[in-house]
């Protein structure tokens, strides 16, 4: 009877322990952790919420909220389209994603991160791409801005204009590796039936897919606007709100030693694979808020080259605010967010790697 006793006990601690390794009991036991840590931290709390508010208004909302409101108005007036037409017989070949995608792809390269995967859910949406489509496209549009890129990282947080090009060439060239690895992604799916002609009719073609979207779309330009206006400000508050949840997770992570018992784990996981323990700070922050991430890989006490790579895989793997940006968007899409979480984890391995198989020929 007591070994029957003790294997009930233990039953009970294994169902218990497969219980809360579930998604929604283990969130549902985070914000419960969160919640607690708020309460007794309070203000803290509130000076991580003005940081992210402070972060979001000066810098984010600025950046994001024209590019937001020009993408609306884009595939209002069919110019998507257009370049949809034009762009579809190298899209094709090249990624196995309709030419609408290249358009995408632009945008978020000149943008960054998220206007790509808004323009994906979008096209999505309207079902110009399928949801294989729109996974391959989510995958490897996720970028970082050249502004941000060169700005911000390599003359902010370095003092190294010099670093640029072996930032950018590490970062956007793991990203056209991304691309070309996804078009494997679910290979048998079909494609999006082609709306081009070829040779000299694709011109006229394209300027007919424009014109045929601006007429399917039918809104007059003054309602366009303020749909597009409309449709900017909500996706900005959902941004700008989760820049705010993860500064007080991060803060409440630090206040609770929890950020310095994972960086104590970085630091043994990098001087075992022979890499500057000074590093890890980096990676942590990185984890959860790209900027962060990046301030702390240019400030870390390491030579440029580590501290390059470090900043690389930072603006490749985005930061889980980001990723949280990301799954709001593709959410109202069947569209789903493990394809992406793959992507990002990829092109922070290769962005790493490429930074020291270019140093020689692009680093300061």
């Amino acid at each position: 009877m007591k070994k029957e006793s003790a294997f009930g006990r233990e039953s009970g601690v294994a169902r218990m322990l497969r219980f809360l390794a579930r998604p929604a009991p283990l969130a549902a036991l985070c914000c419960l952790l969160l919640a607690a840590l708020m309460a007794a931290h309070p203000a803290a709390s509130l000076e991580a919420s003005l940081r992210g508010v402070a972060v979001w208004w000066d810098v984010l909302f600025p950046a994001l909220f024209p590019f937001f409101v020009m993408a609306e108005l884009m595939l209002g007036f069919g110019v998507v389209h257009f370049f949809g037409t034009l762009l579809d017989p190298l899209m094709r070949p090249v990624f196995r994603l309709p030419g609408v995608a290249g358009f995408v792809v632009t945008m978020g390269l000149i943008s960054g991160y998220p206007v790509g995967a808004r323009l994906a859910s979008r096209l999505r949406e309207q079902g110009q791409i399928s949801r294989t489509e729109g996974e391959r496209l989510v995958a490897f549009v996720t970028t970082s801005d050249p502004i941000f890129l060169i700005g911000a990282v390599s003359v902010g947080f370095f003092h190294d204009s010099a670093l640029a090009p072996v930032l950018a060439a590490a970062h956007y060239g793991g990203a056209f590796i991304i691309g070309l690895i996804f078009r494997q992604y679910r290979r048998r799916d079909p494609l999006t039936p082609a709306a081009s002609a070829a040779g000299a009719r694709l011109i006229p073609s394209a300027f007919a897919a424009m014109h045929r979207a601006r007429a399917e779309d039918g809104r007059a330009p003054g309602r366009l606007l303020q749909d597009a206006v409309a449709s900017a400000l909500r996706l900005n508050i959902v941004v700008g709100g989760l820049v705010v949840f993860f500064s007080v997770v991060m803060e409440l992570l630090t206040r609770a030693h929890v950020l310095d018992l994972f960086i104590s784990v970085l630091q043994a996981l990098l001087q075992g694979a022979g890499l500057p323990a000074q590093m890890s700070s980096a990676f942590a922050s990185g984890l959860f808020e790209v900027t962060l991430g990046a301030k702390a890989a240019g400030e870390a006490g390491a030579a440029l080259p580590h501290r390059a790579a470090a900043a690389a895989w930072v603006l490749s793997w985005a930061g889980l605010s980001v990723h949280a940006q990301i799954a709001s968007i593709i959410g109202v899409t069947d569209i789903r967010y493990a394809p992406f979480l793959a992507a990002r984890a990829a092109h922070g391995i290769l962005s790493f790697a490429l930074v020291w198989l270019l140093w020689g020929w692009l680093g300061p």
